[in-house]
């Protein structure tokens, strides 16, 4: 009886890993946005935010989990913007870590500004967590991912994959 338990759970998680594997998150074409959330952590992330703001898609957008030391205007020409850009549509989030607190972070910005629909910038691999996170912290807001293609490599799938299966029995569980 043991063992059958434990084989079915050994073909449910790798089910679940295939199905993660097979979801990671995707760019987002032509589809507006009240604002953009765009996650530290990964290249071409916010270059992709940027994209998207400049294609007039969002009004505004949030830099969520940017070092304290950073300001506007080093972004701006880090990415070869105009500062007017910066100074009118782009906010930059100091106080998360991680992200768990980026959503937290997240939600306080989306309030402030009363935005119905977010797009969420982020790697692949890292969208289906970020979209939990996000979703269990607004209610009522519609939530798009939009994923910047990278290439990681099994060992960061497997990691996200469990960091995924952990928040998410948190979450059911009611631990948060």
């Amino acid at each position: 009886m043991i063992w059958r338990l434990v084989v079915l759970l050994i073909l449910a998680w790798a089910v679940g890993f295939g199905i993660f594997l097979l979801t990671l998150g995707k760019p987002l074409e032509a589809r507006r946005t009240d604002a953009i959330v765009v996650l530290t952590g990964g290249s071409g992330r916010i270059a992709r935010g940027l994209d998207v703001l400049r294609a007039g898609d969002a009004q505004r957008m949030l830099v969520s989990g940017v070092d304290p030391d950073v300001r506007p205007h080093e972004l701006a020409a880090q990415f070869k913007n105009d500062r007017k850009l910066f100074d009118c549509c782009v906010d930059l989030g100091h106080e998360s870590v991680d992200t768990r607190s980026n959503a937290e972070e997240t939600a306080r910005w989306v309030r402030q500004h009363g935005y119905k629909s977010v797009r969420l910038v982020t790697s692949d691999w890292h969208m289906a967590r970020a979209r939990m996170e996000l979703s269990h912290t607004l209610d009522q807001v519609e939530i798009v991912g939009d994923g910047v293609r990278s290439k990681p490599g099994y060992g960061m799938l497997f990691r996200e994959y469990h960091k995924f299966l952990v928040r998410r029995a948190a979450l059911w569980l009611g631990a948060d």
